[in-house]
C-alpha cells in the first residue's frame, strides 16, 4: 500500500489496534502499535524500524525502537486477541505446524547458531522459529510462535543475559514446542483442527503419540524408508520348550519400508482424487489409502510403556492410516502420510488435508516479502518476539479484509 492508501484506512487500523491491543494499557504505546503496523504496510523494500519511520509522517525511529526493543508489554496477550479475533472468521479445517528460518550473520542475534536453514536450503548460521497456523481453502493465519533456542544457547550466560533470554526458557525440541503452541492455542479457547505437518515433525513418533494421547487427529507427512508392518501381520511365539523363559511374542518377518508398502500392489490400487481447484484448474492425483502398523525402536518402547512393560505387553503393534501418492508419470510413490482418521475416510477429504500446507506459503511469502517478518535488525528476544507478534497483527489486519464482503479497497 502506498501513504494515501494506508491514510484511507487509519480509522479502521485504529479500531482494530484498539481491540488487539487492549492489554496495552498505555494509550501512547497503542500509538507505537499503530504507527509500527501503518510502516509494515506501507511500501518500502526494507521494513526494519528506521526506514519505516522515514517513510511515515508521524514516524519516530527512537520511540519505536523504544516499544519494541524495550517495552515490557505481553506480546501473548496481543497474540491471543489477534487469534481471538481472525481465527473463526477463517474457519480452519486445519491447524498446520512449520517452522520457518531467518539467516544472520554474527553469533549475538537470539537464538543464532549454524543449523538447517530452510530459507537457504543448507546448513547455515540463522535463527529458526516454529509456528502453528489456522488454515482453510481460502486464507490462513499463524496463530502463535516459538523461537526455537539451540542447544549451544542453553548454558551460554554470556549470550543469555545479552539477549534478555528469559531464565526459564531453555533448549526444547521444536516438536515439544509444536505441541507447546498446541497447548496454548486450545487454552485460548480456540477450538483444534486436525493437526497437518510435514516430515520433520511427522517423521518423530512421540510426536504422533502426544497428539493422539490428547486426543487429536493428524495427518503427518513421513519419509519413504519409515518402518512398518501390514495390518494383517500377526506377531507369535515359538513353541516352549523345556522351563526355561516363555518366549517373547514379536513379528517373525522384517518390517518393510512404507515405500515397499505402497508400492507393492502395484499403480492399479491407487485412485485418482481432486483435492482443490487451482488458478490453472483441478489439481488432481493419484492416491491410496491403507492400514499399517509403524514399527522401529521408537514405536516399540513407546507401546511397551503404554502397556505396562514388556511382560505385559501382547506383542501388537497399534495400527495406523497410511496415505501415499503415485502421480502420473513418476515410477514410484512420491510423498507419503501416517494420519490418525480411519482408513474408510473419503479419499478426497485426506487427500485435501493432506495437501493444505500449502496455505501457509501465503502466508511466509505475505509476512516475509510484504510485513518484513525478516527484516527485524535487533538481537533480543523481546524485540524478536514483539516484531513478530506486530507482523501477526498486521497480516491478520490485511486477511480480515481480504475475507470482508463488505470492505472496500483505497480509492
Amino acid at each position: 500500500m502506498d501513504l494515501g492508501e494506508i491514510e484511507q484506512l487509519r480509522g479502521e487500523l485504529g479500531e482494530f489496534v484498539g481491540e488487539v491491543f487492549a492489554s496495552v494499557t498505555r494509550r501512547d504505546q497503542r500509538a507505537k502499535g499503530d504507527c509500527y503496523l501503518r510502516g509494515l504496510m506501507l511500501d518500502g523494500r526494507r521494513k526494519s524500524i528506521q526506514p519505516m519511520a522515514e517513510r511515515l509522517p508521524d514516524g519516530d525511529m527512537q520511540a519505536l525502537q523504544q516499544f519494541v526493543n524495550q517495552s515490557p508489554w505481553d506480546h501473548v496477550a496481543v497474540l491471543r486477541a489477534v487469534a481471538v479475533k481472525t481465527v473463526p472468521v477463517v474457519d480452519p479445517m486445519v491447524w498446520v505446524i512449520d517452522d520457518v528460518s531467518f539467516p544472520k550473520d554474527g553469533t549475538m542475534s537470539v537464538g543464532v547458531a549454524r543449523q538447517w536453514c530452510g530459507a537457504l536450503g543448507k546448513q547455515s548460521n540463522c535463527q529458526v522459529a516454529v509456528s502453528l497456523h489456522a488454515a482453510s481453502d481460502t486464507a490462513s493465519v499463524p496463530i502463535s510462535w516459538r523461537l526455537f533456542l539451540p542447544a549451544e544457547w542453553q548454558d551460554d550466560t554470556a549470550r543469555r543475559v545479552k539477549a534478555g533470554v528469559p531464565e526459564e526458557v531453555g533448549h526444547r525440541e521444536k516438536w515439544r514446542l509444536a505441541l507447546d503452541l498446541i497447548d496454548e492455542a486450545i487454552g485460548w479457547g480456540l477450538e483444534p483442527k486436525v493437526i497437518v505437518a510435514d516430515a520433520g515433525y511427522g517423521q518423530n513418533n512421540a510426536f504422533r503419540q502426544a497428539l493422539a494421547e490428547r486426543g487429536l487427529d493428524f495427518v503427518v507427512a513421513v519419509r519413504a524408508d519409515e518402518s512398518a508392518h501390514p495390518a494383517d501381520a500377526i506377531p507369535t511365539a515359538p513353541a516352549r520348550s523345556g522351563t526355561g523363559r516363555k518366549p517373547a511374542v514379536r513379528y517373525r518377518t522384517k518390517a518393510s519400508s512404507l515405500k515397499d508398502l505402497a508400492t507393492g500392489t502395484g499403480r492399479k490400487a491407487y485412485r485418482q482424487a481432486t483435492w482443490r481447484t487451482g488458478s490453472r484448474g483441478a489439481m488432481r492425483s493419484r492416491f491410496k489409502v491403507e492400514t499399517v502398523r509403524p514399527a522401529g525402536v521408537a514405536v516399540r518402547r513407546h507401546t511397551i510403556a503404554r502397556a505396562g512393560g514388556s511382560t505385559a505387553w501382547d506383542g501388537v503393534l497399534p495400527t495406523a492410516t497410511l496415505l501415499s501418492e503415485w502421480p502420473t508419470g513418476e515410477k514410484a510413490p512420491t510423498e507419503y502420510w501416517l494420519t490418525s482418521l480411519p482408513a474408510d475416510t473419503p479419499l478426497r477429504h485426506l487427500a485435501r488435508l493432506a495437501k493444505m500446507r500449502w496455505r501457509i506459503e501465503h502466508d511466509h511469502r505475505e509476512m516475509k516479502h510484504g510485513l518484513g517478518l525478516d527484516h527485524f535488525e535487533g538481537r533480543t528476544w523481546r524485540g524478536w518476539h514483539h516484531h513478530a507478534t506486530l507482523v501477526t497483527a498486521a497480516h491478520a489486519f490485511c486477511t480480515l479484509r481480504r475475507l470482508d464482503p463488505e470492505a472496500t479497497a483505497p480509492a
